[in-house]
């Protein structure tokens, strides 16, 4: 069972320092919270729950982990950090109430980079995760820190976050695992009768029973609710020959797989199953093009063009490709104009659809890693259906 070492995160932040050098910064701030957890989880190894979090990066020293008391013991068991201090900014994020911790033993911001000014200087400071933190923490932040320049830094992380090491790696294969074994528990479970709750129930069950520790999505749609593009599970009946569209994300050790691929409930019509093959052609012919050092711009032309030719291009609703790694959808996310290439170590899922197409709604989701001589699937799910598809076709 793979899991990240210490020596891990340290490499990850050796490697943080090195570019804070180079854009001059004297530390970093890497925010997150139960939702946007990727950063921090990425620095830390720390997911918050109900809280939120942060870690600081000195460019001298180790780092310091903020956090919340009510998940003071959660936070020492998840981090790779020992330097573990609470603030009252990151208690409980849903409620207007000041809650009372009689127990906590607080800090602040200020009193944190008063310490760290002692050391050194504080001239410049990145936020990573200023998008995603609530404007009362970022003032509180700012104004802790007079006299200091306060500069967005996402940029950092996301381009270290590009490429993947071999740990990384076997935890994406194993969510993927996890995933085609969730995936293949709805699909024995889709049958006529059944809700698509009771199909999103099959797959959350066989997704922990198989190790996986979260659930970022099981998205069920059939019949007309194809259409929602992203609709949750409802209470609504599966009826003979309506179209489903389940699209899963498993998250395993942080790094997340998704995998989707449509199919019909009982009798599927000539015109269902054309739609079907469009999917699994455009599918076909953009992963064909994920091989390194080939612009990731000709991967979304080769999709797009095939659905030009087929006459279905204002079904199509949003680039073909996107990353995978500790965000369900991370970068790159590249579109026609795109001027990266594919990079040996890259993680990618390729995210195929069309919404409203007057046959049905759906989307190909398959995830990869890119290798020195093309491509190698972490889901086997998805190729195995596609290939017996077609087989039932021909």
């Amino acid at each position: 069972m793979e899991k990240l070492k210490v020596e891990h995160f340290e490499a990850r932040i050796a490697r943080l320092k090195e570019v804070m050098h180079q854009e001059e910064l004297d530390a970093c701030l890497i925010y997150g919270d139960e939702y946007r957890r990727e950063s921090l989880r990425y620095v830390s190894n720390f997911w918050p729950l109900f809280e939120r979090g942060a870690l600081i990066v000195p460019i001298a020293g180790e780092p310091i982990l903020l956090a919340a008391p009510e998940g003071e013991v959660m936070c020492k068991e998840m981090s790779v950090w020992t330097d573990i201090r609470f603030v009252p900014d990151f208690s409980c994020v849903t409620v207007p109430d000041e809650i009372e911790y009689p127990q906590a033993n607080y800090t602040s911001f200020q009193k944190v980079f008063e310490e760290l000014r002692s050391k050194g200087a504080l001239g410049k400071i990145g936020i990573v995760g200023m998008d995603a933190m609530p404007h009362t923490v970022y003032t509180a932040i700012r104004d802790s820190v007079p006299g200091s320049e306060v500069v967005d830094a996402n940029a950092i992380l996301f381009e270290q976050r590009l490429l993947k090491t071999s740990e990384e790696i076997a935890c994406l294969k194993e969510a993927a695992r996890i995933a085609d074994c969730a995936y293949r528990a709805l699909l024995q479970r889709a049958k006529p009768g059944v809700t698509e709750l009771q199909l999103a129930a099959a797959a959350h069950e066989a997704a922990f029973q198989e190790g996986a520790e979260y659930i970022p999505f099981c998205l069920v749609s059939s019949g007309e609710r194809v259409a929602t593009i992203i609709g949750r599970a409802t209470q609504k009946v599966v009826e003979d020959g309506d179209m489903v569209m389940a699209a899963l994300a498993v998250q395993y050790e942080g790094y997340i797989a998704t995998i989707n691929f449509p199919f019909v409930v009982g009798t599927a019509s000539e015109q269902q199953k054309k739609f079907i093959d469009l999917l699994i052609e455009a599918n076909e012919r953009g992963k064909a093009a994920i091989k390194p050092g080939v612009p990731m711009a000709n991967m979304v032309k080769e999709v797009k063009h095939y659905f030009r030719e087929q006459g279905v291009s204002q079904y199509d609703l949003y680039p073909p490709l996107h990353g995978c790694g500790v965000a369900e959808a991370e970068s790159p996310y590249p579109n026609e104009n795109s001027t990266g290439v594919f990079l040996t170590g890259m993680t990618v899922n390729t995210d195929i659809s069309l919404f409203g197409h007057p046959d049905g709604s759906n989307r190909i989701e398959e995830c990869f890693v890119v290798t020195s001589d093309g491509h190698e699937p972490m889901s086997q799910l998805v190729g195995e259906l596609s290939r017996q598809w077609l087989s039932s076709r021909n």
